[in-house]
């Protein structure tokens, strides 16, 4: 490959950016790129700096039908542009706006995860070792003011990470101005998105009206936030260390929850701050995590939820956190069948009594006397008014009472089914066998059925 036909001439970026990538690992000599490409001048210079340096370029332009003759403008730009590098090139339509009305959210969401999701089909199509993006310093401390004005742990001011899985980002350490420089030294064209000029977007807001106002104050102001967030990494590194030390102290994971010890964590100094750390990779934002914390000497039982389908419990000694799955319709089990699939998954066998046979003792599986079932089965959630006779005992329970007895949290009430045959309980799932259904001497054949625990 002749390097003369996309570096003109040397650059000091060039070296920039190679001392970036081999600092940060983000990309072998050599290697396969998915380069994002807008026609916007980050994305150009992206393109043309990892081709100068050896990288092995694919182009991938987005077309969000967002902004009508500009959105094919830029298209037919791409398509020149690679075409005079000669790079492959991917494009794609997206209906961005139907996308977000579908899910609810922001038309910028929409379009990031539009994009990102394909960027990762052509990664795995092309064989590809990363995905490049065209971030840089300046919006680096974007992001960093974005997540002040929004609210945020110390991990939001370290801005954005050079490497996230797939996706680099090798322009990181290179402001704005010294991109335009690298265009105007090389004589490359780009396309300027007319959105970035307005203020419709909080980042722009920032971009064109804050970003200005801070730099009358500190010239130097691009600078001073690298500097800044490679402290503040460096700091939340430390802070990181001591929270994941924290959490292996105060939590435990059990049957896919996660609970939070509320006398340790009342011994921890910073009680918000901590939960917060715990709880925000579930989603819980920080005016819900503030009510939690709030809490945690009140009454048991109160539920938060977060933005992204968690549910945390307020229990009597713990918090914990699970996510609903909802409520479980019932299913039948014929008597023909050897498994049930689902939530819980089951495995039923017949097997003939023999005199040395011995009962489980083993709450996620039961024996029972397979003449005393009527097929089919059923699978249902617990119901309010449900009773049953726990094995060994004479006398009917209510089954709200069982499972306070056998101190089952919230959560876990709300995921207990129960087996019933002719609208008897046989078995509280995973907990309790009923006594009319044990095996006995006369017992001749047993049905088996155990709760798979590790599908």
């Amino acid at each position: 490959m002749n390097m003369q036909r996309y570096a003109k001439k040397a650059s000091k970026l060039h070296e920039k950016v190679e001392l970036y990538i081999n600092k940060e690992e983000l990309l072998s000599p050599g290697a396969k790129v998915i380069v994002a490409i807008s026609g916007g001048a980050d994305s150009v210079a992206l393109l043309h700096i990892l081709l100068a340096l050896g990288y092995r370029c694919i182009a991938a332009h987005c077309n969000f039908n967002l902004r009508r003759e500009e959105s094919e403008r830029d298209e037919q730009f791409v398509r020149n542009f690679c075409l005079s590098l000669n790079v492959k090139t991917y494009h794609t339509d997206f209906k961005t706006i139907e996308y977000s009305k579908n899910r609810g959210i922001s038309i910028e969401m929409a379009a990031r995860e539009l994009r990102y999701a394909w960027f990762e089909q052509l990664a795995e199509k092309e064989q590809a070792a990363a995905i490049a993006v065209g971030h840089h310093a300046d919006d680096n401390a974007e992001t960093l003011l974005m997540h002040l004005v929004r609210g945020s742990g110390l991990k939001g001011l370290t801005g954005i990470p050079p490497r996230n899985k797939k996706i680099v980002r090798p322009l990181l350490s290179c402001s704005r101005q010294e991109i335009l420089h690298y265009l105007k030294e090389h004589n490359l064209n780009f396309v300027v998105d007319s959105s970035n000029l307005t203020c419709d977007y909080q980042r722009n807001k920032l971009r064109n009206s804050v970003i200005p106002l801070m730099q009358e104050i500190n010239p130097s102001l691009g600078e001073t936030f690298q500097q800044s967030i490679a402290y503040f990494r460096g700091a939340y590194a430390l802070y990181a260390e001591a929270i994941e030390q924290i959490k292996k102290k105060i939590c435990t994971e059990e049957n896919r929850l996660l609970k939070i010890d509320i006398a340790l964590l009342k011994q921890q100094k910073a009680i918000p701050t901590v939960l917060y750390e715990l709880l925000h990779p579930y989603g819980f934002n920080p005016a819900t995590v503030a009510k939690i914390a709030a809490s945690i000497d009140k009454e048991t039982g109160k539920q938060f939820f977060s933005t992204t389908g968690y549910r945390l419990t307020k229990d009597r000694s713990q918090l914990i956190i699970d996510e609903p799955s909802g409520k479980t319709e019932s299913r039948w089990i014929d008597e023909s069948e050897h498994s049930v699939c689902g939530s819980p998954n089951l495995q039923i066998k017949r097997i003939k009594r023999t005199e040395d046979f011995l009962f489980s003792r083993e709450s996620h599986r039961v024996h029972i006397d397979a003449s005393k079932l009527q097929f089919p089965l059923k699978l249902r959630p617990w119901q309010a008014g449900d009773f049953f006779y726990p094995i060994g005992m004479k006398q009917k329970k209510k089954l709200s009472d069982f499972l306070t007895d056998i101190k089952l949290s919230r959560p876990e009430k709300d995921e207990t089914q129960v087996l019933v045959s002719q609208e008897n309980i046989v078995w509280v799932v995973g907990h309790r066998l009923d006594e009319r259904f044990k095996i006995s001497d006369r017992t001749e054949e047993i049905i088996e059925i155990t709760v798979q625990t590790d599908i």
